[in-house]
């Protein structure tokens, strides 16, 4: 408990102390968001507001999991290296694009197919290291099966695990990305599914196999390391927060939501709570839904179901307020975030 309280304060008050000097730096290097012309015309009044701020959310998160375990004497684990490397190399996949949309002045960024690519490579080194590193008990920081509450069914083998994971990660950092639209709203969201992940992890080391057996324990590998990381990441996205909460002094840009998606998609499979992930983080799943549905509508029927996709863009252009918007999907998600807690705590009850 100790590692994950020091841990997190450390990561929050290097993001809180560090962006500040990160929002000058891109200013005066005048490396400022582009705006879409057709998104709602308030928005471009934020044109030119410093973006890559994901890059402070990165180094604050290292740096907090490093310093921690050193003043702590708590060994790092494979479980939490690697879900870190996760989040640093989608960040970096995002960095590219956000240096694309700033250096060339082109507000799309990366073509698609080359982000999934991306994406993708990154999930397929992240998922095969997974399978390996076992511990005095054998276990791994993953597992090859599905997970909803703890593994069921049968392995489905190395090749469609590899396969399973770039689905979720690249689906979790997209659906964070999509989230990314209003100040404050994906980092705010953000936190409250890694607050979980800390009451997850901490809850999994309370009842875990490899020190008592029981009926309902979970053997997972590195329980207290997996509450560590959303520790730090949830204390860098407190911090990033007190910039980017509206109006935004600065925006995370596609290195903040690529990582932060990296980084939930990782703690999902380290906990071995991939399923249960979707009610977790229903609101980035709500979000990807209005843009698949928008897509598919106007594809099939040439009509739009949404006034704008992503969601929120939709209620802005219905009048909604900025703050109004951010707030009422801050407490959807908060409700996701209950609501999934509930289903793993029900599960554990002995039946």
């Amino acid at each position: 408990m100790k590692t994950i309280l020091l841990s997190g304060a450390i990561s929050m008050i290097i993001a809180l102390i560090g962006t500040r000097p990160t929002i000058t730096v891109l200013r005066k290097r005048k490396l400022g968001q582009e705006i879409r012309s057709d998104g709602p015309q308030a928005h471009l009044g934020k044109k030119g507001t410093p973006t890559m701020g994901g890059i402070v959310i990165i180094i604050a998160s290292l740096i907090g999991y490093v310093a921690g375990h050193l003043l702590t004497s708590d060994p790092m684990s494979a479980s939490g290296v690697l879900v870190l490397f996760l989040m640093t190399g989608l960040g970096m996949v995002g960095f590219v694009d956000d240096f694309i949309k700033l250096f060339m002045r082109r507000s799309l960024g990366l073509r698609s197919g080359a982000k999934l690519a991306g994406q993708a490579v990154v999930g397929a080194v992240f998922a095969i290291f997974a399978l390996h590193f076992p511990d005095g008990y054998d276990l791994t920081p993953a597992s090859a099966h599905i997970s909803f509450l703890a593994d069921f069914g049968v392995a489905i083998g190395p090749v469609l695990f590899v396969i399973w994971v770039i689905i979720m990660v690249t689906g979790t950092s997209n659906g964070v990305n999509l989230t990314d639209g209003l100040d404050g709203l994906a980092s705010g969201a953000a936190i409250l599914v890694l607050a979980a992940y800390v009451i997850i992890g901490n809850w999994q080391l309370r009842n875990d196999c490899t020190t008592a057996l029981a009926p309902n324990c979970y053997p997972v590998r590195d329980p207290l390391d997996t509450a560590v990381v959303a520790a730090v990441v949830m204390g860098a996205c407190f911090g990033f927060l007190w910039w980017n909460a509206p109006p935004a002094k600065i925006f995370m840009g596609d290195t903040g939501s690529l990582a932060l998606g990296g980084a939930l998609a990782g703690l999902a499979i380290t906990t071995r709570t991939e399923l249960l992930l979707l009610l977790l983080g229903g609101l980035f799943v709500i979000i990807t839904l209005s843009v698949v549905i928008q897509v598919g509508s106007y594809k099939l029927t040439h009509k739009r179901v949404f006034r704008m996709a992503p969601l929120q863009h939709h209620f802005e252009l219905a009048g909604w307020a900025e703050t109004t918007i951010v707030v009422r999907f801050w407490l959807i998600a908060g409700m996701f975030v209950a609501l999934g807690l509930g289903v793993f705590y029900v599960g554990w009850f002995p039946k």
